[in-house]
């Protein structure tokens, strides 16, 4: 829709920031009295170079760290466990949320607008909202895969089949998209003339008017947050009372390693997405929170905070898991000793660096 003068019309519903979780929406066209969102601290030089720098680590380190732990288990034959692969497609859905969240927040921040196009405008919110969708089913995929094999397997029995996998992992995603698909449908691309000769570009939620965004929002806060969070609590609950009760099998031994792991990525999803989800929460009880002068520098400190669980959680497998690390060493050309049963030919192929000798 374009529009010719943005007196005479209004603007589409606003973005709920945590509805898609990944970008805030300028204040609409208007004088500088109306809406000081037009003018806020986001302009400040130092403000902006803090973002830049801010976002553009977050974009280095998750997209860089989350396709080195994929290359590690696809690469590495002792890393292609059922686990594993799990793993894998969590990082492969915090990649996207990497390289699909964060440089278009950041651009919709620093510019004040929609400049991306309107196909765009329709297709990369619901793939933000799909690639965090899945991240969390995914972390509750792996909770429950882990006290079924810990805690509610009976030694022997058989394990997850990999065809089983593929198919979990496919249906993680068709939810995803499932769930995303209404921030496509209730959108509407704008072009607002604030002058002549000067225009805004909008993407914005356009909800019908019974109702509005609220009753979206609030179920997608349950469905993100809440929700993976019991889930996750419960299921490493009783895994955690099963390990500690009476004697364990060696294999219950083994596996204490990753269940630290694994309740630790869950711990760092908790308190990195909290505030985002809490600021939305304000938002939705208080619409004047939209509006404050500082809401875009705000919500955009928030989300960095919830982004960063996307590249946590491989310094997280390097640092707490042995085979992971190995990986991530030999992934650098650095060590040749992970996968001895490769040829030698192929573990000579690699420069001289050092040897690892743990």
């Amino acid at each position: 829709m374009d529009v010719a003068n943005a007196s005479e019309a209004q603007l589409p519903a606003a973005d709920d920031p945590s509805s898609n979780c990944c970008w805030t929406t300028p204040a609409p066209p208007g004088g500088e009295e109306d809406y000081p969102g037009l003018e806020d601290s986001t302009h400040l030089p130092g403000v902006r170079a803090a973002l830049i720098l801010a976002y553009g680590t977050i974009i280095t380190l998750g997209v860089g760290g989350n396709a080195m732990v994929i290359h590690a288990v696809f690469r590495f034959r002792r890393l292609r466990t059922v686990t594993n692969f799990f793993i894998a497609n969590l990082a492969l859905a915090d990649l996207l949320v990497a390289s699909l969240c964060l440089p278009f927040t950041l651009a919709y921040t620093l510019r004040g607008e929609w400049a991306f196009g309107r196909a765009l405008c329709f297709a990369v919110p619901c793939a933000q909202g799909a690639a965090v969708h899945v991240s969390t089913i995914t972390l509750n995929v792996i909770a429950v895969d882990r006290l079924r094999n810990v805690a509610l397997r009976p030694d022997g029995a058989p394990r997850l089949s990999r065809r089983a996998c593929g198919a979990v992992v496919a249906i993680a995603w068709a939810v995803g998209v499932l769930l995303a698909s209404p921030l496509a449908v209730f959108r509407e691309y704008a072009v607002f003339q604030l002058a002549p000769g000067k225009s805004i570009q909008v993407c914005a939620e356009k909800w019908p008017e019974t109702g509005g965004s609220a009753p979206y929002s609030l179920a997608m806060m349950l469905l993100q947050y809440g929700l993976p969070l019991a889930v996750n609590v419960v299921a490493y609950a009783r895994i955690w009372s099963k390990m500690n009760a009476g004697r364990l099998s060696r294999a219950h031994r083994r596996r204490r390693k990753t269940t630290k792991m694994l309740v630790t990525v869950v711990a760092v999803f908790a308190v990195s997405w909290l505030p985002l989800h809490a600021f939305q929460l304000a938002v939705d009880v208080d619409g004047r929170v939209g509006r404050a002068q500082d809401f875009k520098l705000l919500f955009s400190a928030f989300h960095a905070v919830a982004m960063c669980s996307t590249f946590v959680n491989p310094i997280l497998y390097g640092w707490m898991n042995n085979n992971y690390r190995s990986a991530f060493l030999d992934a650098c050309s650095c060590y040749r000793t992970f996968d001895r049963h490769k040829k030698p030919n192929k573990m000579a192929s690699a420069p001289p660096c050092k040897s690892n000798k743990g």
